[in-house]
């Protein structure tokens, strides 16, 4: 297989961690080389002491990230932050990640001249721990690659032809028809995975007829970590915090629009399109500039069948993809990987191989539950304020109101978004596997 610079080359056999050869059913296989895929590559890695050999197989491995302003932003939960702090990556981000200290809800239409604010969150799950930071996905990549070289993870910079699993091993071919024999292969290669369709695992899901519409906006004044979301009528326009960047006070927004809307904004000229965002972006901040080109994604729900086979798993959006109304795509993903990284580890510890199907079927087992209720929640959300019937605005603006007026219910929430309830991954406790 070819490797990614600095990564060093390994052939089918003979691979070795540390000193010591590695068999099969201690070698791992991730396709996929975004968040997820390296995240569970290192926390494999790290999590095995050196006795597991982890690939990870990816062609954009080779093409170096844009960075700056280009790049896409996430939301990293405390519970995703605990674990990336875990793995030793956190430190590498922390400067350049913005703590979202209070979140505000509105509801309105696009030509109300105020946007009353219906529902306001504080943002600490515990003293000095926001529930959520806002980083750029290219600064997170390359801190995970980097630290997945430093724990001997081999970067491979092309795709996966084919696999085939039999008893006691995967057979992976790669596109160049490099072979390797692996004991596990992990498909982290994103919703239209080819990897699951080659394992022959169903997809049930729809499209939104929703595109989510999402750029790096500067602004006159600093938003203090305030996160916001206007609800509207066409979906919502989330306002999120940033760093501020070379003098530069900036936030990236989410806007969700309808397909043929958003077909026709984002053909307008530069300063045409300015003028439709600070329209639903509000003057609370000042004048605004757009840093990044907006860049556009069909919004659908779905759900794998499976989420594992003979020796095969999937984690991140090659499982699941939900509406990103709650901000919580990429913290589900990185749960399914802090999940089966914790059952992969336990098993080897008793002397099981990395592809072990109790083990497999545990994963699948603690992870399917939580998807399907994550993407329930996700589309009733965006069902109920994607719309302006005043009937329906009028009660959900009266259950909203409600919340705000109970502290309880708003600490649970709050604690819901930072990942910390139900039966928390030990890594996104911050406890090492």
């Amino acid at each position: 297989m070819a490797a990614a610079k600095g990564t060093g080359r390994k052939g089918s056999a003979g691979r070795r961690a540390g000193t010591r050869t590695v068999p099969p059913s201690r070698r791992v296989v991730v396709a996929g080389g975004g968040l997820a895929g390296l995240a569970l590559a290192l926390s494999l890695a790290r999590g095995g002491g050196g006795g597991l050999d982890v690939t990870v197989c990816d062609p954009a491995l080779a093409r170096p990230a844009p960075g700056g302003d280009a790049s896409r932003a996430s939301a990293i939960a405390a519970g995703a932050r605990r674990m990336l702090e875990t793995l030793g990556v956190w430190g590498a981000v922390a400067e350049r990640a913005a703590p979202i200290l209070d979140m505000v809800i509105t509801d309105s239409r696009l030509a109300d001249p105020v946007r009353p604010l219906i529902l306001n969150f504080a943002g600490e799950v515990a003293p000095g721990e926001p529930f959520a930071h806002m980083v750029e996905n290219d600064d997170l990549v390359n801190a995970l690659a980097a630290a997945c070289r430093e724990a001997g993870v081999t970067l491979a910079a092309e795709g996966i032809a084919r696999f085939a699993a039999v008893p006691e091993r995967v057979l992976v071919t790669s596109a160049s028809g490099a072979a390797i024999e692996a004991g596990l292969l992990v498909a982290a290669d994103g919703a239209r995975s080819r990897l699951r369709d080659m394992a022959d695992i169903g997809w049930v899901g729809r499209s939104y007829g929703q595109v989510g519409i999402v750029a790096t906006i500067g602004h006159e004044r600093p938003h203090e970590g305030r996160a916001i979301e206007h609800f509207l009528p066409s979906g919502p326009f989330a306002i999120l915090p940033l760093t501020t960047r070379d003098g530069r006070h900036r936030s990236s927004i989410v806007w969700t629009e309808r397909a043929d809307a958003a077909d026709y904004l984002l053909q307008l000229p530069d300063e045409d399109l300015r003028e439709e965002v600070e329209r639903r972006f509000g003057l609370e901040l000042g004048e605004i500039t757009l840093l990044s080109p907006a860049r556009a994604f069909p919004l659908s729900i779905g759900i794998a069948r499976r989420f594992v086979a003979g020796r095969f798993a999937l984690v991140g959006d090659a499982a699941h993809v939900v509406h990103p109304i709650a901000g919580q795509g990429l913290n589900i993903g990185l749960r399914d990987v802090a999940v089966l990284a914790e059952k992969i580890i336990d098993a080897c510890r008793l002397g099981r191989d990395v592809g072990d199907d109790e083990a497999l079927l545990a994963y699948e087992r603690a992870r399917r539950f939580d998807t399907v209720t994550m993407g329930l929640a996700t589309d009733g959300l965006n069902r109920l304020f994607s719309n302006d019937l005043l009937p329906v605005r009028l009660l959900r603006d009266l259950g909203l109101g409600l919340v705000e007026r109970m502290p309880a219910a708003k600490r649970f929430f709050i604690r819901e978004a930072a990942g910390l309830t139900g039966a928390v991954p030990r890594l996104m406790r911050g406890e090492a596997l």
